[in-house]
């Protein structure tokens, strides 16, 4: 009878996690609202995009789903805030391949480890930047652009440092062997401005702000820095096949929690954000704003993050690049 009992408080025992676990993923979780932080200013992009992500991960979750917007330091402070909360499925962040790529090489100290202190949940959408001229410029392909660039010193303007746009100035000087001298603007519109005045030769930019132009014909779009062609400018080729080798640059946006959310948070989160993607309408809306969907894994997340940050640490120790 000891035996028996014994036993029986052993398997009880044996099952009190999984019951816990079950328990957590079944009602425990959540119980109050969860905050998602988007580490730029509202009006952003980052910021549009998160409130999209936001209300879908409300349905999930039951719960309301607060858009919390912590500017600063190329989204630093946001994922710092991040990775010092508590790992219970009440935090999480809107990361960019800046916060989760590039800022790894591009700060000496970002103020996180971007593996060790944060749960990737999974990918949510990418963007290229553009290469546009004005057409007083008489380049009409990227051939032409490095031909000219090989004769004198061309401007090449970004929305700043650090940024896509002056990763993929960067690239190219290093791909084809230029000087073009990087031209960062705080304001990206200010930068659209001067570029149609001919002020500067050229600039990487967002397909969305850049669209209207290279609709009036105010800019010519010479090429789009993604794998691929866009649903947005469709006509428009890849750097790649402009005659461009390894060259792609692309924004990212993916949802991460700090380290030890739970795993079944992670999956009811990361199953919500892909059905989104997979939503004709929702897709639709998305691409209207500029970028593609990326549905994925937690394990592609985290092996992309980790590509992202091998990818830009040689690029920018090499061009020499430091934050603003």
């Amino acid at each position: 009878m000891i035996q028996s009992t014994r036993r029986a408080l052993l398997g009880s025992l044996a099952a009190t996690p999984f019951l816990a676990r079950a328990g957590f993923a079944q009602g425990a979780w959540p119980n109050k609202p969860i905050r998602l932080i988007v580490p730029f200013a509202a009006g952003t992009t980052t910021d549009i995009l998160g409130r999209i992500l936001a209300e879908v991960l409300t349905k999930e979750a039951g719960q309301p789903v607060v858009v919390d917007n912590r500017a600063g330091a190329g989204g630093n402070v946001g994922a710092q805030a991040v990775a010092r909360s508590p790992g219970d499925g009440y935090t999480f962040l809107l990361g960019t391949n800046g916060t989760h790529g590039i800022n790894a090489s591009l700060f000496a100290d970002p103020g996180f480890d971007t593996i060790k202190d944060f749960t990737p949940v999974s990918p949510f959408v990418t963007t290229p930047v553009v290469l546009s001229v004005p057409p007083s410029s008489g380049v009409s392909s990227v051939a032409d652009l490095i031909r000219l660039a090989k004769t004198k010193t061309l401007t090449i303007a970004s929305a700043g440092n650090g940024t896509t746009g002056h990763l993929s100035q960067a690239l190219l000087n290093l791909r084809e062997n230029l000087r073009t001298e990087h031209v960062p603007y705080r304001n990206g519109g200010q930068g659209v401005t001067d570029l149609i005045a001919g002020r500067v030769d050229a600039m990487f930019y967002h397909p969305i702000a850049l669209k209207p132009h290279l609709d009036a014909g105010t800019l010519k779009g010479l090429a789009v820095t993604s794998g691929k062609r866009i649903t947005m400018l469709p006509d428009t080729p890849t750097m790649q096949e402009a005659g461009v080798k390894d060259f792609v640059v692309e924004g990212r946006w993916s949802l991460y929690g700090p380290a030890g959310v739970p795993a079944e948070v992670v999956a009811r989160l990361n199953k919500a954000t892909n059905e989104l993607l997979a939503d004709p309408a929702a897709v639709a809306n998305l691409r209207s704003k500029g970028v593609e969907p990326l549905p994925g894994s937690p394990e592609n997340l985290a092996e992309m993050t980790r590509e992202e940050i091998a990818k830009w640490r040689p690029v920018i120790a090499a061009a020499g690049i430091k934050p603003d």
